[in-house]
């Protein structure tokens, strides 16, 4: 009996689905991309005693999953998904509450992850970036004749703010940074007024001037302490080389290091294997992709992760409906910023931040999202009758 069902569900999805339209490139970018990180986050977890060690074989483990997940997430009409939007909303508010109750865990003077059964650490402010792309791709569509409307705008920063406010007490500006832009790249395409983006645009533009200027002179009211000390930092490297720019410091030494094809490590000459970068498997992995992979390496990366933002950017342009059109639009903003912004912090061009690299560091909350997020682009490009 279960083997009819079976064998009636494929058939269903077999006549549902042209399979000529399924995007085998973009997947495979995805999973080279997860590929590369996973051979650098082991170049992290090298030892003598063990060629491969558990946390690798952990994240071998995490990326079949997550590529099983992408699958099935693929063959699922995305607008089934998108009808439980509230639902969503509400279970994304109920699990970054969570973080503040005695299920939440402490790290490195950070509260953002959660302990549960069996998938140990979760993190609900990586999971909470695919659902508020889902959320606001049904919303906005719903509401898609009101999108030029003000009073609209100020509904959809409200629902944004609620879970940001959780976020910023993690603390995770960062993280609050990378969803306002993911809802504005949304609204943008949803055909906002393009006067409203310009004003945005230069009133931002001005109140992030004002305010790295107020931390540079150390009194800024609306940064905490140590996010005022991560933009000195950035200012002036050189006056906090043993403290709060060291992280970046050694991160753009590594990268140099590797020159244009990379070198080969030993405990002497490589500055990962010494210690001098922590995070390397996560925020920092960009240093150890300069290192081990030099400047070819590094391009490498940048070219993927654009190339994958673009990619669903396009797929976005031949979506069915406006919720497709959004929903890959968010996605792509969301690798394409995260990715550009990492990678900014590696090399010391953003100050400091606490955000991995896409598809590549270690971190299987953020990689799950992100598959998830990619299978339902797929399945907006399986159901467009449009080629790219």
């Amino acid at each position: 009996m279960l083997k009819n069902m079976l064998n009636n569900m494929l058939n269903n999805v077999l006549k549902k689905y042209r399979f000529y339209n399924f995007d085998f490139l973009l997947v495979a970018m995805v999973v080279g991309l997860t590929i590369f990180g996973t051979i650098a986050i082991g170049m992290t977890e090298r030892s003598e005693e063990q060629i491969i060690s558990p946390a690798i074989k952990k994240q071998i483990a995490g990326i079949v999953f997550c590529f099983c997940v992408m699958l099935i997430v693929s063959l699922i009409d995305y607008t089934f998904i998108l009808n439980f939007y509230i639902v969503f909303y509400i279970a994304n508010l109920v699990l970054l509450a969570l973080i503040f109750t005695p299920l939440g865990k402490d790290v490195n003077g950070a509260r953002r992850w959660i302990m549960l059964p069996v998938i140990n650490r979760f993190q609900p402010s990586e999971s909470a970036k695919i659902i508020l792309i889902l959320f606001f791709a049904q919303f906005i569509m719903k509401y898609k004749d009101k999108v030029k409307n003000m009073g609209f705008i100020l509904v959809c920063l409200l629902l944004l703010g609620i879970p940001a406010i959780l976020i910023k007490k993690q603390p995770d500006l960062s993280t609050c940074i990378t969803i306002v832009i993911i809802l504005g790249c949304m609204l943008f395409v949803a055909g906002i007024d393009w006067r409203l983006v310009a004003g945005v645009l230069v009133v931002g533009i001005i109140g992030v001037t004002l305010v790295i200027y107020a931390a540079g002179q150390g009194n800024s009211m609306f940064l905490a302490e140590y996010q005022q000390t991560r933009i000195m930092a950035w200012l002036h490297p050189e006056e906090y080389t043993s403290s709060a720019a060291l992280q970046t410091t050694n991160s753009k030494m590594a990268i140099g290091s590797g020159q244009l094809t990379g070198k080969e490590q030993s405990e002497i000459v490589s500055i990962l294997n010494s210690g001098f970068v922590s995070e390397s498997e996560t925020d920092f992995i960009f240093a150890v992709v300069g290192e081990e992979f030099g400047f070819i390496g590094g391009c490498g990366v940048i070219a993927f992760i654009l190339l994958i933002a673009i990619r669903c950017f396009r797929i976005s342009m031949i979506a069915r409906d406006k919720a497709g059109e959004l929903f890959a639009t968010g996605v792509g903003a969301w690798v394409g910023f995260q990715g550009l912004l990492n990678i900014g912090v590696a090399t010391g061009v953003l100050p400091n931040t606490g955000l991995p690299l896409p598809f590549v560091s270690s971190g299987l909350t953020s990689l799950l999202c992100l598959y998830v997020g990619v299978g339902i682009v797929l399945n907006i490009r399986l159901q467009s009758n449009k080629y790219i």
